[in-house]
């Protein structure tokens, strides 16, 4: 994963090689790859992506965010790219864990800190994600939050 903060681009070869080094101890066969079959994400009143469309919408949603990753703020594309993924929810299980990583992993390729959003802010987490179905910015904004008080954490440390 870190050999990956050096390139300033996430592809879906990277998507796939993150979820198949987390996973592969704990579901070999669908390790990697992009689930094939529906999914209902518990807890959500919404759907996520039909199996079918996952590919299109995998490939679509890199190319305009990585083109727009030029022209946006790194904590705006952080943002962006962790709830556009898991809107489309591309695996079986896992999503959370490797948007996260991914979220992070763009991050730390502009310089920023890794954000960990600490059980405490789950809910918090899980309800920005829906309300920004409705309210755009919401997500984004608690993002924005998880890496100021991740930039905080860093200055008390040094301090």
């Amino acid at each position: 994963m870190y050999s990956l903060t050096t390139q300033k681009k996430i592809s879906e070869l990277h998507i796939k090689h993150l979820h198949k080094l987390f996973y592969q101890g704990i579901d070999e066969e669908n390790s990697g790859i992009y689930r094939q079959q529906r999914l209902f994400i518990s807890g959500s009143e919404y759907s996520a992506a039909l199996h079918d469309k996952i590919e299109p919408l995998m490939e679509e949603m890199l190319v305009e965010l990585n083109e727009r990753r030029r022209i946006i703020h790194p904590v705006v594309f952080a943002a962006e790219l962790h709830q556009k993924f898991v809107y489309i929810h591309p695996f079986v299980d896992g999503n959370g864990r490797v948007v996260r990583l991914l979220m992070n992993m763009a991050l730390l390729q502009d310089g920023y800190p890794i954000v960990v959003i600490p059980p405490i802010c789950r809910s918090e987490y899980i309800s920005a994600l829906e309300k920004e179905h409705k309210i755009p910015g919401v997500f984004m904004q608690f993002i924005m939050e998880r890496v100021m008080e991740a930039q905080r954490d860093y200055i008390r440390l040094i301090g």
